[in-house]
C-alpha cells in the first residue's frame, strides 16, 4: 500500500471505540454505510491487498484457506478482482463486516491512506448523522407538489441536454458525432488537493506545463498520498479540512475531460443517481457567458438558460443551501475573479454586475450564502485565485491503463481490432503516454483506424512519433470524412487559411474565433473546414452568438506548424520563432514538436501526397534552428525543474525530427549527459534511447535517482552498451532488471568501463547471472553494488567472477549488503590469485573481529590490491588499530577504517 505514507498511533482504546461506533449501527444500516464507501474501500484494499489479508487472518476474521483464495485471485486476475471478492465475502453479515472495518482501522498504524482516513473520519464523527446524509443524497428533500413538478421538468430538460456526449471532430462512426453518455463515458479519475497544499499555485502551474510528465507524477502520487475522489463524492466530507466543502475546483490540462466530467455530473443528478440534496442544479459554460458582454444578474442568467424556471425562481433562490451552480471552463472566461480588498461584489440575485463579479460573489458568500459551486479550469488559472476561497481543489488524472483499454474497445467495437491497435500504442510508449488524455485517446484511435480496420484496404504505415500520429489523423479525416475532397490546389489553399488562423490564435492566446476572424483569414464553411473547426453556439444571448474553435488545442497547434511548410513567409516565420525564444510558460512546446517533426520527409509524405510538396526553406530553417540550440547547459542542470523541462523538451524535438544526423550534430561528438534527480517516465526513456541510438559513443550518462525502475531500464537497455561510464543509483531496480543488465554487458560492442547500481533492490538471485555476463565482458573495470540486498548468497554468485583469471574488475564497491564474516572469508579466498582488483570497498557490512585475520591474509596474498575500505563495521577499536598497521606491510597500500 502507500509504503511511504506515515502511519498513525493506534491504541487498543481507539480500536475499541471505533468498534462501538460500528456496533451502534443495525445490520441493515451498517450494510448501507459499507455500500456508500464501497468504491473507497476497494481502492484502498486493491493498492496492496497482502497486509489487509494478513491483518484479517491475525484477527481471525478469515481462515488461512480463505486467505489463499484471495492471493490466488490476485495472481491469476488482478488486485481489483481480489479486493472485490474479499469485500463481497466480508459484508454478507454484520460480524464479518465489523471485522473487516476494524482490520482496516488497525492497519492505519502502518500506513495512513487518505481514502481510509475519509471513511474512518466520517464514521467516527457523524455516526447516525452519516445515515441521514446518505439518505438525503439518495432521496432529496421533501418538496411541495408545485415545486416538485418544477424540479421534475428541470431534471427532464437537463437530462435531454446532457444525455448525449458531444464528441468534437469529424464523424468517426456511422452513427455520427453524438453518443449516449452512458455508453461512451469512461471513468475519469479525480484526485484531491494534497499536491496543491504542498506547493504554491505558481509552482503547480509550472509543473503543469510539463504536460505528460506532470500527469505521470500525479498518477504515481495517487498510489501513495492522494485521495481519489469519485464523481459522487466531490462535495462530501474532507478529512483534511474536517468539514464538508461548498466550493470545489476540478482542474486538468486541455482535453483531460473537465467538460465531460461536468456534463456527466449534471446527467447523474438529473437522473437521480447522486447528490439529491441539491434541489436544483444550474450548469453554465464560461465560453457562453463571455457573450453576455457588459452587466447582467444571476437571475437573468438563470432565466435565459432555464426559462422554464421563471415562475418559481424567487422561491428557488430563497433556499440557497439546496442549490448547486456549475461553471465550466474558467480558463475561457473573459473576466478575472477578483477577491481583493477593493473588489466589487453583489449581494442580491437581481444585482446587475459583470459575470466575473457574480461568480466571485458566490464564492465569497456575499451572494446566496450557503449555496455550493463547482468550477472547472486548466491549472494555469489556479495561480490567479485567492487560496482560501476554494474548499477543495481536485485534479483529473486522466486515463490509467484500464480506462485506455476500455476506450479503445468502445471506439473500435471489435475486440480483436481494439487489442491490436492498443498493442501498437503500448509498444511505441510515446503514443501510449499521450493516451492518458481522453482527447488524445480519441485522436489516436481516429488516426489508427485506417491502419487496423478491415475497411481500410491497403495497410497504412503505423505512426511512432506524435507528429506522425497527427499527420495520420489529419490525412484520415481529410480522405475519409469529407464528402468530396477538393482538388489538390484548393485543398492546400484551405489548409493554409486554417493554418494562419491557428497560428494567429497561438500567438494571441486565442482559442475561440468569431465570424469576423474567420473572414479575415478567408476561412469558409466548407465541409473540409468543418471537419477541423467546431461551431459553438452561445445560447445565453439573444440572438445566439456563434464562435468557432479547433476540435482540440493540439490540432490548432499542429495547423500552426503545418502552415509554415505549406506557405512559407520569412517575416511570419521569424516572428513565431522570436516568440518561441521568449517563451517562458511553455506555450509553444507542442507547436515546436510539430514544427520539428514535419521537417522529416517520411513523416510528412502522407500529407504531401494530397496537399503537394512542403517548403524546403522551412525544413532548412527549422533544422538550422535546432542545430544552433546550445544544449550543453541544460544537459547538466542537476535537480532543477527548469533544466529538466528544457532537456526533455529538446530531446522530444530530436525524437520528432527523427533525423540521426541532426541528433549527432546537436549533441556533438563527446556526449556527456547528466539527468540525475530528474524524474524520467518510460516515455522519456524511449526518447533518450532514440537519441543514444544516433550516437556512436557516449562518454558519461548519469541516471542517478531518476526513478526509471525496471520498465525504464528495459526501454533504455538496447542502447546503454554505447556508454563508457553509466550511473544507475537509486532507481528502484530489482531482480528482473538483471535480464537487461546481462544483455548490456554481453553486447558485442559494449563500451562500459564503469557501472554503478548502488541503492537499488537487487538481491543475491541476480548476482550469478551478472557474474557470468562479466566473465564474457572485456570492458568493465569499475562496479558499484552498494546498498542493495545481496547478502551472502549474492556474494557467492560473484565469487566465480572474482576468482577467474578472466576478471577485469579493478574497483569493486559492495557497501551495506549485510555480508557476514563467512562471506568475507570466501571473498578473500577468491581474491587470492586475482590480478586485476585494485580497490575493494566493503564498508557498512556487519563484519566482526573474526575477519581480521582474513584481512591480513588478503593484504599479503592479493597481488593487485592497493586499497581496501572497512569503514562502519563491527570490528572493535583494538582490532582496527591492528589493521591500520597492515599499511606498512606493502609499499603504497592503503586501508580505510
Amino acid at each position: 500500500m502507500a509504503a511511504n505514507c506515515r502511519g498513525v498511533v493506534i491504541t487498543e482504546g481507539d480500536l475499541q471505540c471505533f468498534g462501538e461506533h460500528l456496533e451502534a449501527f443495525a445490520e441493515g444500516q451498517l450494510r448501507r454505510v459499507t455500500e456508500y464507501f464501497h468504491p473507497d474501500m476497494i481502492y484502498v484494499i486493491e493498492n496492496d491487498i497482502a497486509p489487509v489479508v494478513q491483518e484479517l487472518r491475525s484477527r481471525r476474521v478469515i481462515t488461512p484457506e480463505q486467505a489463499q483464495i484471495y492471493e490466488k485471485i490476485e495472481k491469476r486476475q488482478d488486485s481489483t478482482a481480489a479486493a472485490e471478492k474479499l469485500v463481497a465475502d466480508l459484508t454478507s453479515n454484520k460480524a464479518l463486516a465489523i471485522g473487516l472495518w476494524k482490520s482496516l482501522y488497525a492497519l492505519r498504524r502502518d500506513w495512513s491512506h487518505p481514502n481510509l482516513e475519509v471513511m474512518v473520519g466520517e464514521i467516527t464523527r457523524k455516526d447516525q448523522a452519516l445515515l441521514k446524509e446518505i439518505l438525503l443524497n439518495e432521496t432529496g428533500h421533501n418538496l411541495a407538489p408545485e415545486m416538485k413538478a418544477c424540479q421534475d421538468e428541470h431534471r427532464r430538460i437537463l437530462c435531454e441536454q446532457t444525455k448525449l456526449l458531444k464528441e468534437t471532430g469529424p464523424r468517426t462512426r456511422p452513427e455520427g458525432q453524438s453518443f449516449p453518455i452512458l455508453n461512451r463515458y469512461v471513468d475519469i479519475k479525480i484526485v484531491s488537493d494534497v499536491y496543491f497544499r504542498r506547493q504554491t499555485f505558481q509552482e503547480h502551474e509550472a509543473l503543469a506545463v510539463a504536460g505528460e510528465l506532470y500527469e505521470h507524477r500525479l498518477r504515481h502520487k495517487m498510489q501513495v498520498e492522494l485521495e481519489r475522489i469519485t464523481l459522487d463524492r466531490l462535495f462530501c466530507w474532507c478529512y483534511r479540512s474536517g468539514h464538508t466543502p461548498h466550493f470545489v475546483m476540478v482542474s486538468g490540462v486541455a482535453g483531460i475531460g473537465k467538460s465531460t466530467l461536468a456534463q456527466k455530473f449534471v446527467f447523474d443528478w438529473a437522473t437521480g443517481k447522486h447528490y439529491q440534496k441539491f434541489t436544483f442544479v444550474f450548469f453554465f459554460k464560461f465560453r457562453d457567458l463571455n457573450a453576455m458582454g457588459g452587466k447582467t444578474s444571476l437571475e437573468s442568467l438563470i432565466r435565459q438558460e432555464y426559462p422554464n424556471l421563471r415562475s418559481k425562481l424567487d422561491a428557488i433562490l430563497q433556499e440557497p443551501q439546496k442549490l448547486l451552480f456549475i461553471f465550466d471552463g474558467l480558463d475561457e472566461s473573459n473576466s478575472n475573479l477578483d477577491f481583493g480588498r477593493n473588489a466589487e461584489f453583489c449581494a442580491q440575485p437581481g444585482d446587475a454586475k459583470p459575470v466575473g463579479v457574480i461568480v466571485a460573489s458566490l464564492l465569497k458568500e456575499k451572494l446566496l450564502k450557503g449555496c455550493s459551486v463547482l468550477l472547472t479550469s486548466r491549472p494555469s488559472n489556479l495561480a490567479r485565485l485567492e487560496r482560501g476561497v476554494l474548499h477543495r481543489v481536485a485534479s483529473i488524472v486522466g486515463f490509467l491503463s484500464q480506462e485506455r483499454e476500455k476506450y479503445f474497445h468502445n471506439f473500435f467495437g471489435e475486440a480483436a481490432v481494439a487489442k491490436e491497435a492498443l498493442a501498437h500504442v503500448r509498444e511505441s510508449q510515446v503514443l501510449y503516454t499521450l493516451c492518458y488524455n481522453p482527447s488524445y485517446c480519441w485522436i489516436t484511435c481516429t488516426a489508427l483506424q485506417p491502419c487496423f480496420t478491415s475497411e481500410a484496404g491497403q495497410p497504412h504505415p503505423l505512426p511512432k512519433t506524435v507528429t506522425q500520429l497527427f499527420v495520420s489523423y489529419i490525412r484520415h479525416v481529410m480522405v475519409n470524412h469529407t464528402k468530396e475532397l477538393p482538388e489538390r490546389e484548393r485543398a492546400r489553399e484551405m489548409m493554409i487559411q486554417l493554418g494562419w488562423l491557428a497560428e494567429y490564435g497561438l500567438q494571441h492566446h486565442t482559442l475561440l474565433f468569431d465570424q469576423a476572424l474567420l473572414e479575415a483569414f478567408h476561412v469558409d464553411s466548407s465541409p473540409l473546414v468543418k471537419t477541423f473547426l467546431v461551431e459553438n453556439i452561445q445560447s445565453a444571448t439573444s440572438p445566439p452568438v456563434v464562435t468557432y474553435s479547433f476540435v482540440h488545442l493540439t490540432v490548432q497547434e499542429f495547423f500552426a506548424a503545418l502552415v509554415h511548410y505549406l506557405d512559407f513567409k520569412e517575416d511570419n516565420f521569424g516572428d513565431i520563432m522570436a516568440a518561441v525564444q521568449n517563451d517562458q510558460g511553455g506555450e509553444y512546446e507542442i507547436f515546436l514538436r510539430f514544427l520539428s517533426g514535419l521537417s522529416h520527409f517520411a513523416t510528412r509524405a502522407p500529407l504531401e501526397s494530397i496537399l503537394g510538396k512542403f517548403s524546403p526553406v522551412t525544413t532548412r530553417q527549422v533544422l538550422d534552428w535546432i542545430m544552433k540550440t546550445d544544449c550543453s547547459d541544460f544537459l547538466h542542470m542537476e535537480g532543477h525543474l527548469d533544466g529538466e523541462k528544457k532537456t526533455l523538451n529538446f530531446f522530444n524535438l530530436l525524437f520528432e525530427a527523427h533525423n540521426k544526423q541532426l541528433v549527432r550534430q546537436a549533441l556533438g561528438s563527446d556526449v556527456s549527459m547528466d539527468f540525475s534527480e530528474q524524474y524520467l517516465m518510460p516515455v522519456d526513456c524511449v526518447i533518450l534511447a532514440y537519441a543514444m541510438s544516433c550516437c556512436d559513443k557516449i562518454d558519461f550518462l548519469n541516471l542517478d535517482t531518476c526513478f526509471i525502475q525496471n520498465e525504464g531500464l528495459q526501454r533504455l537497455s538496447l542502447e546503454l552498451h554505447r556508454v563508457r561510464e553509466l550511473r544507475l543509483r537509486n532507481n528502484d531496480l530489482s531482480n528482473p532488471s538483471a535480464i537487461e543488465l546481462v544483455s548490456i554487458l554481453k553486447h558485442q560492442d559494449c563500451r562500459l568501463e564503469s557501472l554503478s547500481l548502488a541503492n537499488n533492490a537487487l538481491t543475491g538471485q541476480c548476482c550469478k547471472d551478472l557474474s557470468l555476463a562479466l566473465l564474457e565482458n572485456r570492458t568493465l573495470l569499475n562496479l558499484d553494488l552498494s546498498k542493495n540486498k545481496l547478502r551472502d548468497q549474492g556474494l557467492s554468485g560473484l565469487l566465480q567472477l572474482l576468482s577467474s583469471p578472466q576478471s577485469r574488475i579493478q574497483k569493486l564497491v559492495i557497501q551495506e549488503n549485510a555480508l557476514s564474516d563467512m562471506s568475507f572469508r570466501a571473498l578473500c579466498s577468491a581474491l587470492a590469485n586475482n590480478t586485476s582488483l585494485r580497490y575493494l570497498d566493503v564498508s557498512g557490512n556487519p563484519f566482526t573481529d573474526e575477519c581480521v585475520e582474513d584481512v591480513h591474509t588478503l593484504v599479503l596474498t592479493s597481488p593487485a590490491l592497493t586499497e581496501i575500505s572497512l569503514n562502519l563495521t563491527d570490528i572493535t577499536p583494538t582490532m582496527e588499530e591492528h589493521l591500520r598497521k597492515l599499511e606498512g606491510c606493502r609499499e603504497g597500500f592503503k586501508i580505510y577504517i
